[in-house]
């Protein structure tokens, strides 16, 4: 690939110094960009320079969250201001309301990668709109869209500004979807239809989606896109009510909605995320069953360089192949950490626990380098579950203060300023680990950041995850454990769903049914086992060198089967090979001679919508018999369909029926004689082993297809018999 990728993001974790991130999402973010540098791809990335940044977290003896926002001192920032052709500063216009909002651009330069980032705080705003970009993630909803509008719309003039076509572009999370709405504008100025702009935007945008929980999708009342946007609307080519649809679910306009719908390809960060987003789209689209909704995944992995220990670089590099670093991908490049000896692997790790119990636990004395020390940070929202281990006190008093077998637990995280939940969770932990019996077994970090993260990551002995199944999309900051031997024992969602082999940490399966109580009483009592009967002993079990061997094989193989899989390296060459690639080569097809492709592609979708309503299924007849191959059953199905004037090679035909295992199966059918003006007789077969299943969930489906749409139900349309 030879174009650019231009990445959109609300957030960039790039490095502790710059505190333009709040969570997972950004340093996942800032990960994506350094492997981006480290594999030469022709990525920019665009964000909003904060300045105050999310907020810094105090947590007094009352377990109160306090938050603070001080400016953040730009004198350790590496950004500097982007200027223009004659060497002043570059400002971008954006429309808000009824006004124009000046925007300064800065670079952060991240190797060969840039990034660039919007900042409203210029003298030629009024004071109100100078603070717009002073918060990330402002709880004011007005704000909010004032920001969404400056990285989206804003990042889009700013790239023009510089010259800068990108040939993909990529919207990380739904933050940055009116992006899409400008580049349709930049069309219609230049006389294309609404309809074809659309095609043409879409051919060239992807949108990876983080978040399974509906309520974390932002959306926005429709008064309140009026105001916003109204001397925006016209400037589309098309009126009003045309572009609200876009991204209107009932009375608000959905920002996922409408990144979804101007996509040409929708990603998950798990496997199981993709399953989870299926379902959760499928409300949208109730008619298309969730195994269809258009949804891949590609599953997140962090930036090696980043967040391996120094330590453990230098002792792997005396072990992997010369070249390991540039093979980060390979298994067979990590297949040597089994040839560490024990002892010295186990003496770098004791050597990472020193280095947290300072900088994090100091004081806590010199027998907690020995004691089994297990980490639990992230944002603390109820979904992923803080308090599961405090569900019963008493058996967790006999698992940290077992006199020969003591164990620590160290906390960190913040709850969202408008998380009053959260922050209760927060509370009632401070609260517990203040009790007696818990004091220095249960500790809270405040101001969780990723220099905390770094040393938490790297330091401690197993890696606590406990999320409600299936909440959590991926998770990283087990990811960045496992790469530093350190364990993880989590519930099996989201990445380690996919990376548990029951050899390389422990599962909790999570309980999926039932109530949240149901859930958490289950869970909870899975957790506890784990720890009584396995973890603990396992941990306490040493050789005459005092050296856990059994615990050590086990770090082995986490290392050797996790870090080849969930490592930037290779989430990004899957994204080139997956996603950019094919986007790339699809936009240029749509835009290439004056438009053709989309101009015919947007005439169809727009006929196949007129016409529609005359489709309809009239009958569908079922003969089954025995087939030749012993124990299957042969089914022909023979249905008559009305297409009115749609084309039969216009529509896929096909039976289509549950598995009775949550997935479908799906038949065929073709057009083998018309028996009337639009009336078609259509015909398939099905060879199966279960007749009756078969019988009792077949039905008839018609939906429109062509080889110009990226899968099968772009239009979201379909009709059942």
């Amino acid at each position: 690939m030879t174009a650019s990728i231009a990445y959109f993001s609300a957030e960039f974790g790039i490095d502790a110094s710059i505190p333009i991130y709040s969570g997972g999402l950004g340093v996942l973010a800032g990960d994506h960009i350094k492997a981006a540098n480290d594999l030469e791809l022709p990525l920019c990335g665009v964000g909003i320079l904060y300045r105050k940044g999310y907020f810094k977290q105090v947590v007094g003896e009352d377990g109160i969250q306090r938050h603070l926002y001080p400016e953040i001192d730009r004198t350790g920032f590496q950004v500097e201001p982007v200027s223009d052709h004659e060497g002043r500063p570059l400002l971008v216009k954006v429309p808000i309301a009824n006004r124009l909002v000046y925007l300064k651009a800065w670079r952060l330069q991240v190797g060969s990668i840039p990034v660039y980032l919007l900042d409203a705080d210029v003298e030629a705003n009024d004071e109100q709109d100078r603070r717009l970009t002073d918060n990330l993630y402002a709880s004011d909803r007005h704000c909010r869209i004032c920001q969404e509008i400056i990285l989206g719309i804003g990042g889009v003039r700013l790239l023009r500004k510089l010259g800068l076509k990108p040939a993909v572009w990529h919207m990380n999370e739904g933050h940055s979807a009116f992006l899409t709405l400008e580049r349709i504008r930049e069309h219609s100025a230049q006389g294309l239809s609404f309809d074809t702009a659309l095609e043409a935007v879409k051919a060239s945008t992807v949108f990876t989606t983080h978040t399974p929980v509906p309520a974390g999708h932002d959306q926005f009342d429709i008064q309140m896109m009026d105001h916003y946007l109204r001397d925006f609307y016209w400037q589309l080519g098309t009126d009003r009510d045309t572009i609200l649809a876009l991204g209107r679910v009932g009375d608000c306009f959905n920002m996922t909605r409408l990144a979804m719908r101007t996509a040409a390809i929708v990603n998950g960060v798990s496997a199981l995320h993709e399953e989870v987003t299926k379902a959760l789209f499928h409300q949208w689209m109730p008619h298309i069953p969730k195994q269809d909704i258009p949804v891949t995944s590609v599953t997140n992995g962090v930036h090696i360089d980043t967040w391996l220990a120094p330590e453990l670089k230098e002792l792997y590099s005396r072990y992997l192949p010369a070249d390991w670093r540039g093979r980060t991908g390979e298994p067979a490049a990590w297949s040597a950490v089994r040839n560490i000896p024990s002892g010295q692997l186990w003496e770098r790790h004791q050597k990472l626990k020193e280095i947290l119990l300072e900088r994090l636990l100091p004081g806590h004395g010199a027998s907690a380098k020995e004691t089994l020390l297990i980490g639990f940070a992230r944002r603390f929202a109820t979904y992923k579950r803080a308090l599961l281990i405090f569900m019963d006190l008493d058996r967790l008093d006999k698992i940290v203060n077992d006199p020969e077998r003591p164990v620590r637990f160290v906390f960190a995280g913040k709850a969202h300023p408008a998380d009053g939940p959260g922050q209760q969770m927060i509370r009632r932990l401070v609260e517990i680990s203040q009790m007696e019996r818990f004091k220095g077994r249960i500790v809270f970090i405040e101001n969780y950041d990723m220099g905390s993260a770094k040393t938490l990551v790297q330091g401690v002995d197993v890696w606590l995850n406990t999320p409600v199944k299936p909440m959590e999309a991926s998770g990283t900051s087990g990811q960045k454990a496992a790469l530093n031997g350190v364990l993880n024992c989590s519930v099996l969602d989201g990445w380690w769903n996919e990376g548990y082999n029951g050899r390389n940490g422990w599962a909790i399966q999570g309980e999926t049914e039932g109530s949240f109580d149901r859930q958490a009483q289950k869970d909870g009592e899975a957790l506890y086992r784990l720890l009584e009967e396995e973890i603990v002993p396992l941990y306490y079990r040493r050789n005459a060198h005092s050296v856990p061997l059994d615990w050590v094989n086990r770090m082995k193989e986490s290392i050797c089967t996790l870090a080849p899989r969930f490592n930037t390296h290779r989430m990004v060459r899957e994204y080139v090979n997956r996603i950019y690639a094919p986007t790339h080569e699809r936009g240029n097809r749509f835009s290439a001679n004056g438009f053709e492709i989309a101009g015919k592609v947007a005439a169809y979708k727009r006929f196949i919508r007129e016409q529609w309503h005359h489709v309809r299924v009239h009958s569908m007849h079922t003969h089954s018999s025995q087939g030749t191959r012993i124990g299957l059953t042969e089914t022909l199905f023979q249905v008559h369909v009305y297409l009115g004037p749609i084309w039969e090679k216009d529509v896929r035909v096909e039976a289509v029926g549950s598995d009775g295992d949550g997935g479908i199966w799906k038949v065929k059918l073709n057009a083998v004689a018309e028996l009337g003006k639009g009336l078609f007789r259509y015909e398939g077969t099905f060879r199966d082993r279960n007749d009756a299943m078969l019988h009792s969930t077949a039905n008839v489906r018609v939906v429109p297809v062509s080889t110009d749409f990226n899968n099968d139900f772009e239009m979201e349309l379909s009709t059942w018999g």
